[in-house]
């Protein structure tokens, strides 16, 4: 089948998703079967707007550096596709000629995707669908992570490394720090920050993770514990923390187009800010919570190569699979068993991921629900790749007596 091709990108940016562009426009250029590669601006809303550019006139140097551009260089959206939006859609498929669709993101986007695909084939419309994965919270079922996730597990990982540093040396002061993570209900960016740690005193003491009930009494024992043992608190939490009952920690009812809960400052309030308070108000300490919001998003000097490389793979591999002639997948990374870290691409039908998230499974939470297990530091070990090493002084105590006269 021939005819043109459109790339898209949906949804909150990571590190590395310009890489899958850039993988996708190099094997879409060679691929005979597509005459032009075109670009949406804005995604889905911006593709019914007809803001359609020609990414086939890009200079080769262009992509080549959208692989280390951070955001999402075609521009992106939250729009959740309405069924009186399909025929608009494809109308606007058929008058440019448009016969693959390679759209980058998350579950949402891959019901999109999915929605799209089933309704040209009612339509007797042949249209090929691919998926690209895409998302910081490592939550799109069928692969073992997500482009995007390793760079933003690293930016986590160093932020509370460098965040713990400091609580130590100012614990005379501040007696504590809650660290936010975005994530949304899944527990997999604040997890990672557990990499960080060296030594038992060292950040992160206490994780919060969504796959777990909060219980506030039990918080506040682990709090006090870690207090009395090393004598200041690093906490982690996940934005998406709920309680038993499903009610945020947040307190936050905001949602967004999708029906997901808004959290952080997008809902006007936050799990940190509520852990602080519980914390400030039980034993009278002095502290400070830190959200970074979607810093972790778009953070391209700590993006991971491993990463890069992957997102780029990952790109050229929906190309391949539509060459092949298969449509309605998403891309998937799969791990290769063994103690060397491999990883090859595969795929996923998108029945299979469209709004649907994983959460983290059992065997990465310890027992308490407080921290991470051993198998959950052997998964993300590979990705995050090597930390910097800290010194910390011996801090003998100087003997008086040794003082030495001139």
């Amino acid at each position: 089948m021939k005819g043109n091709a459109i790339l898209g990108q949906s949804g909150g940016p990571t590190s590395v998703i310009n890489s899958s562009l850039a993988g996708i426009i190099t094997a879409a250029k060679n691929f005979t079967g597509i005459k032009n590669v075109l670009g949406m601006r804005f995604g889905i809303e911006g593709f019914m707007a007809e803001n359609i550019i020609n990414l086939g006139a890009e200079s080769q140097a262009t992509i080549k550096g959208l692989k280390t551009t951070p955001s999402s260089s075609l521009g992106s959206c939250r729009y959740k596709l309405k069924d009186c939006d399909l025929p608009k859609v494809l109308d606007t498929l058929k008058k440019y000629d448009i016969r693959y669709v390679f759209l980058t993101g998350g579950n949402d986007t891959m019901d999109t995707i999915c929605r799209l695909e089933k309704f040209a084939a009612r339509n007797k419309y042949e249209l090929i669908g691919i998926g690209v994965p895409k998302t910081v919270d490592n939550d799109l079922f069928g692969t073992d992570h997500t482009p995007g996730y390793p760079s933003a597990a690293r930016f986590t990982a160093l932020s509370v490394m460098q965040a713990g540093v400091l609580a130590r040396d100012m614990r005379k002061v501040d007696q504590f720090v809650v660290y936010q993570s975005i994530g949304r209900e899944a527990g997999w960016l604040p997890a990672a920050s557990a990499i960080a740690k060296k030594h038992s005193s060292d950040a992160p003491h206490i994780l919060c993770l969504p796959e777990r009930a909060f219980n506030k009494e039990k918080f506040l024992a682990e709090v006090k514990k870690t207090y009395d043992n090393f004598g200041f608190v690093s906490i982690v939490c996940g934005e998406g923390i709920a309680y038993a009952d499903k009610t945020p920690v947040s307190a936050s009812q905001t949602k967004d187009k999708f029906s997901n809960i808004e959290f952080g400052a997008m809902g006007g309030t936050s799990a940190a800010m509520a852990l602080h308070r519980m914390i400030a108000d039980e034993f009278g300490f002095r502290g400070e919570f830190q959200i970074t919001e979607s810093l972790p998003m778009s953070a391209a000097d700590r993006a991971v190569k491993l990463d890069i490389d992957e997102a780029f793979m990952a790109g050229s591999a929906a190309v391949r699979l539509a060459a092949a002639g298969k449509t309605g997948l998403m891309i998937t990374l799969e791990r290769q068993k063994g103690k060397e870290y491999k990883c090859f691409t595969g795929s996923v039908a998108l029945t299979e991921v469209a709004v649907k998230a994983k959460p983290m499974p059992d065997k990465f939470i310890s027992k308490n629900g407080f921290y991470v297990t051993n198998a959950f530091l052997d998964y993300i070990r590979p990705l995050v790749g090597d930390l910097p090493e800290y010194v910390k002084l011996e801090a003998k105590k100087f003997n008086l007596k040794s003082l030495k006269s001139f």
